[in-house]
């Protein structure tokens, strides 16, 4: 039983009360878990009997009132006696949470090893939603403004009839009464002076999203589509935990048969969870719902103001939401009749949270699933070889769509060995891309070029003292951003001005651009092809999803011959007159140390080579690469993505790598260096010494700066058998570290910078 610490347990009663409530032994005490990452529960009293578990309750925690929610356990045990035990302030409206939502917060803290708290902030992230909607001021029309009102000869300023005229229409506030009649705040005043109007405070309840209707046909489904939606149907209908994976090329339709899914979960009158990897593709996704549905979803992503986010989480934890469509924290909201879960683009690496509380969305998405007792779909072109591994082995079910819809094939891929291709100076679009970008422009149909990299070049330096300019936080190079004239850092997001002159050698005009960004593409595409229409679709230039949806629709359109983008571009996305992709540096992805870096390298371009020919005309994809030999740009030359993964599978169980062990990353950072080498250095001696298991490190991280602190990594390399969280928890309860140094904990990391 965790114990309510003593400097938060300082007595707020008087002797009196201390020792009436003292004689009441433990039968009134609670346990609440509050949303901060402390490593206990705290106990509290109830003043007026123990409210039930998963009850929202504002309590103090020193000089600080705080909500934080009612856990399972009734304080037996306790070594504090009730005297000293601060009271349950307020019990709020919020409905409780769920005993499955709670034992879902405790699972995720135990395998992230974060703090239970940490994780339960997740889970009730907007405050507002817990208390009763405040009461809003309105203002009403009486009957004597009624009265005169209908009177034509009744002495009123024309003002005064508008706003009255406002009035008859409908109550409101009275800002919104004096926009509608087009005059002052005093004029509605004066109203209310005279007995015309009068204010009033009413509870305003948020509307009920409008419900899906599950009967409204879709559109005709292939074969191979029909074969998919009945077994997913199946699933929903029998209840009960499973995991389909629904594999499906490019095109085939995949959207349409979990469509079939979701419609019977909605028939059975239960909720859904939809999860999607990027913002900008859920414009396009609404669309497409709302067509086969008749209404849209509640959305929940970073872009969602704070009052639908607070709509949005009211409207889930009553059950009046039927299904919500988000980004990974949507994972986290109160469902109470969650029927089916769906994960899209199962395999995408935007899942994964590295802030925090680190979490794979698309694990714990089948973690909750699995203690709800309810169906979960993964839907990808490309699974993550971890779901290829728990499909082989039984864990998963699949459900394939071998073929595009319709009549369209998929695209035929081409190398272009850039070691054999003599490019101009300051270009980047290689001769056979620009053949093949010409005859498709003057066949009137469109084109993507696709390049990872944002802003205008990856690195600017002085051509006279060598002098790279690299932010002041960061051990990374600065971007330039011809647009907006400015240098950018994209990991902590410091920004600068170009400056006229090196900042090291002061010599003027001797700063040059080294490499392509899309922005520099973009400048070569309009010098060769000055007629032809191009739009840049990067998440610099997208102010959120309504922007990305309308640069989509320009695409759909044809309003544009040349979209140039970045990995957004990439999935989600139908154009029907796009028939050429070309990839300008294939290569990117493949540096480094990253683990994964073979299996997203060739996951990103098949997805990127999934845009072109979804229709009726044919797509051709250029990939240019400067290692045509290696086995990514093979399996995607051959279209072998099985054979591509059985050696990348193999690879990684000879290695003992994930999926076949366990890797955990333990970030140590400081704001100086010799601090973070000092704790790093003290968590490597007291490292544990077990059969297999393995630490590595610590070493500068290879963004040894980020964000003014300096980073030290050990990696934690375990065989499946060993209890790696256990290991890792007994481990860092031996060390004590400086109050200045941060431990960030990592299990199944994906990024190694």
């Amino acid at each position: 039983m965790a114990e309510c610490p003593a400097n938060s347990a300082a007595p707020l009663l008087s002797p009196v009360e201390g020792a009436a409530l003292a004689t009441r032994g433990n039968r009134d005490r609670v346990r609440v878990m509050l949303p901060l990452p402390l490593p206990q529960l705290l106990d509290y009293l109830a003043a007026e009997g123990a409210p039930s578990p998963g009850s929202f309750v504002r309590v103090g925690l020193g000089s600080r009132q705080i909500v934080g929610v009612v856990w399972d356990g009734d304080g037996d045990g306790a070594e504090l006696p009730a005297a000293r035990l601060k009271p349950v302030g307020e019990i709020l409206s919020a409905p409780p949470l769920r005993p499955e939502l709670r034992r879902f917060v405790e699972r995720v803290a135990a395998y992230t090893l974060a703090p239970a708290g940490a994780v339960l902030r997740m889970a009730m992230s907007v405050e507002e939603a817990l208390a009763a909607p405040r009461p809003q001021r309105i203002c009403a029309i009486t009957e004597v403004g009624l009265s005169v009102l209908a009177k034509p000869e009744a002495k009123l300023t024309p003002a005064r009839r508008r706003a009255l005229e406002a009035l008859s229409a409908g109550a409101a506030a009275s800002a919104e009464i004096a926009r509608r009649a087009g005059c002052g705040a005093g004029v509605v005043r004066g109203l209310i002076e005279l007995g015309y109007a009068e204010e009033r405070r009413i509870v305003a309840e948020s509307a009920a999203p409008e419900p899906p209707d599950w009967r409204r046909p879709g559109p005709a489904l292939s074969p191979d589509q029909q074969r998919a939606a009945e077994r997913l149907e199946e699933r929903v209908r029998e209840g009960g935990f499973s995991v389909t994976v629904l594999d499906g090329v490019t095109g085939s339709g995949k959207t349409e048969a979990y469509f079939a899914a979701i419609a019977a979960a909605f028939e059975a009158g239960r909720q859904v969870l939809v999860l999607l990897p990027e913002i900008a593709l859920s414009a396009q996704w609404l669309e497409r719902f709302r067509r086969r549905f008749g209404a849209a979803p509640v959305e929940w992503h970073s872009d969602t103001g704070q009052a639908a986010r607070r709509d949005g989480w009211r409207a889930v934890a009553s059950g009046g939401a039927q299904v919500v469509v988000g980004a990974r924290s949507a994972l986290f909201l109160p469902f109470p009749e969650l029927g089916l879960i769906v994960v899209d683009e199962e395999h995408d690496p935007s899942y994964k949270q590295e802030d925090g509380v680190c979490y794979q969305a698309r694990d714990m998405a089948v973690l909750r699933a699995s203690i709800e007792k309810i169906p979960i779909v993964l839907v990808s072109a490309t699974p993550s070889l971890e779901t290829v591994v728990n499909i082989a082995r039984g864990r998963y079910q699949r459900v394939h769509l071998p073929r595009r819809h319709a009549a369209a094939e998929l695209p035929q891929i081409e190398l272009v060995d850039m070691r054999r291709k003599q490019l101009e100076p300051s270009r980047f679009l290689s001769p056979p891309l620009v053949t093949a970008l010409a005859g498709t422009l003057a066949a009137d149909e469109q084109v993507l070029l696709f390049l990872n990299r944002r802003g205008y070049a990856p690195l600017t330096l002085c051509r006279a003292c060598g002098h790279r300019l690299q932010c002041p936080n960061c051990t990374a190079w600065l971007v330039e951003h011809r647009f907006t004239a400015r240098l950018q850092c994209h990991h902590c997001g410091y920004g600068a001005p170009v400056p006229a002159f090196c900042p090291d050698c002061l010599a003027g005009g001797t700063l040059v651009p080294c490499g392509p960004g899309v922005e520099r593409l973009r400048e070569e595409v309009a010098e060769r092809f000055p007629r032809a229409r191009v739009a840049l679709m990067v998440s610099d230039l997208i102010s959120g999803p309504r922007a990305a949806a309308d640069l989509a629709e320009g695409m759909a359109a044809h309003r544009y011959d040349v979209l140039i983008g970045t990995q957004i571009v990439a999935k989600g996305h139908h154009f029907p007159m796009l028939t050429l992709v070309g990839v300008i540096d294939a290569d990117l992805g493949l540096a480094g140390g990253d683990l994964r870096a073979g299996e997203r390298t060739y996951q990103l371009l098949h997805q990127v080579a999934g845009r072109a020919g979804r229709a009726e005309r044919p797509g051709r994809v250029l990939i240019q690469t400067y290692m045509p030999e290696q086995p990514v740009m093979c399996a995607l030359a051959a279209g072998d993505r099985d054979g591509f993964l059985e050696a990348e599978a193999a690879a990684r169980r000879i290695a003992g790598l994930p999926p076949f062990g366990r890797l955990a990353a333990l970030i140590v950072s400081a704001n100086d260096g010799e601090d973070a080498d000092f704790a790093a250095q003290a968590l490597a001696r007291s490292a544990p010494q077990m059969p297999g298991l393995t630490v590595l490190g610590p070493a500068p991280a290879p963004l040894a700066v980020l964000r003014g602190r300096h980073r030290r990594r050990l990696l934690v390399k375990a065989e499946r058998r060993v209890a790696l969280q256990a290991a890792i928890r007994d481990w860092l309860g031996r060390v004590r570290l400086a109050g200045s140094v941060r431990l960030q904990v990592d299990i199944d990391p994906y990024s190694f910078v």
